[in-house]
């Protein structure tokens, strides 16, 4: 179970994380409203920091199940069977592909073998040594070379290039065994990032994705940071691509939230700018995201990920009630943005969670106006 914990708190690596951990940002420093101190959480029934879970931004028992039983047993048939039942279009194959794969790759982190040692994450192995025609595994070894040369290697350099082109292969190998899948596609968009696509021939892989998945939010949100790389962070063409992939989103999709990760990817350039998130840019990108979560689907497994966003912004934006009102749907769960860019995620959380009390309070809030 050790590693679970492990596992969970980096479980959006390749998809979300890595481009941010890459440019680590001094984000958290200490705002405090009046006497944070003097308010206390567990008067909203909100969980004990101890208690935080740093798994994943929400729950998903039947992934902890299984990944609980293949890494206790090393046996990955109970990982093929929920692949083979999570539909293909959505973000919950592709979080769960995410990770199996990190399962793997931190268990050969720990264990990378020897002469007399099974290498960790042998199960893999023999996943697609028995059944190399099962898709599911091979969306899942694709991922799993793809966060190796992130993880092992140095971007740039010959062992980093030769993964990335093994993952790319992959890719190709699963994208043919389930031709309508669009998960070896956002597989390969870390593999652009990695290899540095030129624009053609990101946006061939694109319209791929865009054919089998058009309102993808984890497809975008990858998107963004190839973008974002590729011109050396251009805040102009970041938040450009994040608001077309806004405006052209469904009613009921969080796709209008694009454009609040866009502006969390350029903090560095703007955080110093005084009443920053009291702006018209950061004010218009919350709003889209509060419309984005007010519409969305109770069980969409993005959900989660945009309310932790939005509890840092509408923190920093002063917003007391509405910060109190995204507690109470993901208080418990911390394994998302911004906290996991933390070596103490649970910490992070908890202290924006006691500024949100705090000013919720100082400006005449109570656990009876907000639980009553």
């Amino acid at each position: 179970m050790a590693i679970l914990w492990v596992l969970m708190a980096l479980l959006m690596l390749s998809l979300v994380l890595l481009p941010y951990l890459r440019r680590r940002r001094g984000m958290i420093e200490r705002v405090s409203p009046e006497h944070p101190d003097a308010a206390d959480p567990a008067n909203y029934g909100f969980v004990r920091e101890e208690q935080l879970d740093i798994r994943m931004p929400g729950p998903d028992e039947d992934l902890l199940d299984v990944l609980e039983l293949v890494q206790r047993t090393q046996d990955y048939r109970a990982a093929a069977q929920l692949l083979a039942g999570t539909e293909a279009e959505g973000e919950t194959r592709w979080q769960r592909v995410q990770a199996f794969a990190g399962a793997a790759a931190l268990e050969l982190l720990q264990r990378p073998g020897g002469v007399s040692e099974i290498p960790g994450g042998q199960w893999l192995r023999v996943w697609r040594a028995e059944e190399p025609k099962d898709a599911g595994g091979a969306a899942v070894h694709a991922e799993f070379l793809a966060q190796q040369a992130w993880r092992t290697s140095t971007p740039g350099t010959d062992d980093f290039r030769i993964i990335m082109e093994e993952a790319r292969e992959t890719c190709g190998q699963a994208a043919l065994l389930a031709p309508g899948d669009p998960v070896p596609y956002l597989i390969e968009l870390s593999v652009a990032r990695g290899l540095a696509y030129p624009q053609p021939e990101f946006e061939k892989l694109w319209l791929k994705i865009l054919d089998r998945a058009p309102h993808h939010m984890g497809a975008h949100l990858a998107a963004l940071h190839y973008w974002c790389e590729k011109w050396h962070g251009s805040r102009e063409l970041a938040y450009s691509f994040a608001e077309a992939a806004a405006a052209r989103a469904p009613q009921g999709s969080l796709l209008a939230a694009m454009p609040l990760f866009a502006v969390f990817e350029h903090l560095p350039e703007v955080n110093l700018v005084r009443g920053f998130y009291q702006s018209e840019v950061v004010t218009r990108a919350i709003h889209g995201a509060l419309h984005a979560v007010h519409s969305a689907r109770a069980d969409d497994p993005m959900l989660a990920h945009v309310r932790h966003l939005l509890l840092f912004f509408l923190v920093r934006a002063e917003r007391w009630a509405e910060a109190m009102d995204q507690l109470i749907h993901i208080d418990g769960h911390v394994g998302a943005l911004p906290w996991t860019l933390s070596a103490d995620p649970a910490a992070e959380f908890a202290v924006y969670r006691a500024l949100a009390v705090a000013g919720y309070e100082a400006n005449g809030g109570s656990p009876a106006t907000l639980l009553g």
